[in-house]
């Protein structure tokens, strides 16, 4: 039976190939270091965490997480190891929280490799720290054992190393950062927490005994403290979108107030003010059987509008598909461990490893390991076919914002009157799941700028295409997330730039250009670079200045308070170190006023900027033109294959949407 340990205690370890399993519901950054019998580190060398992931008998996560399984093989480390000590800690420079009392309480739990729980702890308590030790291994008397620790650190991760007797902490702990902010760059944003009241609940049948899909993430008693639910919102008030990413931002304004002038903690308010609704009615469908799973139904999960709800359903959509993926993956890691363990005891029998003897028992444990891999691919595969059901029936009802290009809503399309709470980038899948895409959404203001890569990747799909062609389709890919987001929003809230020193996107951004929904043409050369630059850097001075004053009705008349997006084609051509600073200013400053960069680049043009533009490449997201397996879910860090969003080839959608979009501009470009 598994133990429920309480900060001091311990409990003693009968085997020696673990899983440490963290939920925390928000994405915390997960290490370890190994230490003497005294408990102090046995060197720099003796910490594994995102930049330096493995040591033997060792493995953590290469990125900040919700969810961490950190792998463990106590016979395998080193016989000065003594002390094994999990350390966590909360991401350091990007948007999120910075102590723990900010999160709900984290969970560890010590298992088996089958998934069987041997010993858990809650860690409660914590407050203004930012790193803790959650808990140890070690060694005593030739046994090992876990101990409940839960030390925390209000100087984070600098304060907990050099606790443990490293010199050189803040290098280390720099070096940690850094890690953990380059794996940021290629995750997905935050997905909005699980309310309370989520009814996507799924009623699945039982899972025979001994299964190996419980070592999915979250599973069972792994399962991490409920977050709770969103503080509750009178009725005809303008809801701030809390359940989602990159809410509780402090921006609440007066129904009929314009956006633009209300200013709160140093911000103008860029959210919709008329976004009023009341709390969705109970659902008065019959109770769906225990033995049965759920019907789909679109729009089952919380929200206080429809689009709302959606977009929760297709982030739990991409979670259940998450963590399902980790279950299958965890037990067929353990039906091939197990394999081996049964392998290497026949090959160490010398009277069992030849003859008929040792063939029979290599046939057995095949058998054995294809009966548990066929019995988790059939869990797997009934969450799957679930999931597909689902998609089946959500893809339909998305709205234009959340929907593909060849969703008949387009056909559909009229200019709305308030911009949408998210906006699609693409799709995401697993190998696994190649019949299944999850809509990649995202919350609305931008909260990063976008990068289209224009280089080569790893695939086979960029592999055979030139580099013309590469530069091409990430232009294409560009020109239609430009087209959709100035068809998400109301007529002259959003407005877009175009830098193109040389001049040679003109035919991939021609449904931009011909339909008019352009202030100015692109701007081309030297002269036409720094005259963008500095009007929108001038633009993001004076909102913060008039921000910081609660003055946003002393703008000048020539600064609009609309949405901007600035596009870069073929960056760094054109550039020079100053253009390339007031670029990073934009991407770092502009966000937060309502400027927004979308960048073409390929990493190998830049080659001769050496590290000076690191800090731009991890502030943006990185999206590629042709399908790539480079986002991470922020639940178990899976390599998700991500395919942007294009029109069908042939289709006139985008011509159709824009010269919508233009048409209703017009008494704005007068």
């Amino acid at each position: 039976m598994a133990a429920e340990l309480v900060r001091g205690q311990n409990h003693p370890l009968t085997q020696t190939r673990l899983e440490i399993r963290i939920s925390a519901g928000r994405p915390i950054v997960a290490g370890a270091t190994l230490g003497d019998v005294q408990g102090r580190l046995l060197g720099p060398d003796q910490v594994v965490h995102p930049g330096s992931p493995t040591l033997p008998g060792l493995e953590v996560s290469q990125q900040a997480a919700a969810d961490h399984r950190l792998a463990v093989d106590l016979d395998a480390m080193k016989d000065t190891v003594h002390r094994v000590s999990v350390l966590l800690a909360l991401p350091q420079g990007v948007d999120g929280p910075v102590r723990f009392r900010d999160l709900a309480a984290p969970f560890v739990a010590v298992t088996g490799l089958d998934g069987a729980e041997v010993a858990s702890y809650t860690i409660i308590g914590l407050d203004t720290e930012s790193a803790v030790v959650a808990v140890e291994l070690y060694r005593r008397q030739g046994a090992w054992k876990v101990r409940a620790v839960g030390q925390g650190y209000a100087g984070g991760l600098v304060d907990l190393l050099a606790d443990q007797g490293l010199p050189d902490a803040p290098r280390l702990a720099t070096v940690i950062n850094d890690a953990v902010a380059q794996g940021v760059a290629r995750s997905v944003a935050t997905p909005p927490p699980r309310p309370s009241g989520d009814t996507r609940t799924r009623a699945v049948p039982p899972e025979a005994p001994d299964s190996p899909t419980v070592a999915g993430p979250g599973a069972g008693p792994t399962q991490a403290a409920p977050t709770p639910p969103p503080p509750s919102r009178p009725p005809n008030t303008a809801p701030d979108g809390a359940t989602g990413p990159g809410a509780g931002n402090g921006h609440t304004a007066a129904s009929g107030a314009d956006p633009a002038q209300t200013v709160d903690a140093g911000r103008v308010n860029y959210t919709h003010p008329t976004r009023t609704t009341t709390p969705p009615p109970p659902s008065s469908a019959p109770p769906t059987p225990p033995d049965q799973p759920a019907p789909p139904v679109a729009g089952d999960a919380t929200g206080w509008t429809m689009e709302e709800r959606l977009y929760n359903q297709v982030w739990g959509m991409f979670e259940d598909l998450a963590r399902s993926a980790a279950a299958y993956r965890s037990a067929v890691d353990f039906a091939d461990s197990r394999r081996e363990q049964e392998l290497d005891k026949v090959l160490s029998d010398p009277r069992s490893r030849m003859g008929t003897a040792g063939d029979a028992a290599r046939e057995a444990a095949g058998e054995r390991y294809d009966a548990l891999v066929a019995q988790a691919r059939q869990a797997f595969d009934r969450d799957l076919a679930q999931l597909i059901a689902e998609s089946a029936v959500v893809e339909p009802a998305l709205p234009a914002a959340f929907a593909r290009w060849d969703s008949p809503v387009w056909h559909a399309y009229r200019i709305p009157t308030e911009p949408p709470m998210a906006l699609r980038l693409g799709d995401l899948q697993l190998p696994e799941s190649t019949g299944l895409r999850i809509p990649m959404l995202v919350r609305l203001p931008l909260e990063r700028g976008l990068w289209i890569d224009s280089g080569r990747s790893g695939l086979e799909t960029a592999m055979f295409a030139d580099d013309a062609e590469l530069r091409g389709r990430a232009l294409d890919t560009a020109t239609a997330l430009a087209a959709r987001l100035l068809a998400a929003h109301p007529a002259g809230d959003f407005a877009v730039h175009i830098i193109d020193p040389a001049g040679t996107g003109a035919t991939a951004l021609g449904p931009l250009l011909r339909s008019g929904v352009l202030n100015e043409p692109p701007a081309a050369g030297a002269t036409g670079v720094s005259a963008v630059l500095a009007q929108l850097t001038r633009r993001v001075d004076l909102v913060q200045m008039a921000a910081r004053n609660g003055a946003a009705d002393a703008l000048p008349p020539d600064v609009d308070t609309a949405q901007h997006l600035l596009i870069v084609h073929d960056f760094p051509h054109g550039f020079d170190d100053r253009a390339v600073n007031q670029l990073r200013y934009l991407a770092d400053e502009g966000p937060r006023v309502g400027v927004h960069l979308m960048l073409i680049a390929s990493r190998e043009d830049t080659e001769s900027y050496g590290p000076l533009l690191d800090p731009l490449w991890r502030s943006l997201l990185r999206l590629t033109p042709v399908p790539d397996d480079h986002l991470a879910d922020p639940w178990v860090g899976h390599a998700w294959t991500y395919e942007p969003a294009l029109a069908p080839p042939g289709s006139d959608v985008l011509h159709q949407v824009l010269s919508q979009v233009a048409t209703a501009r017009h008494p704005w470009n007068r």
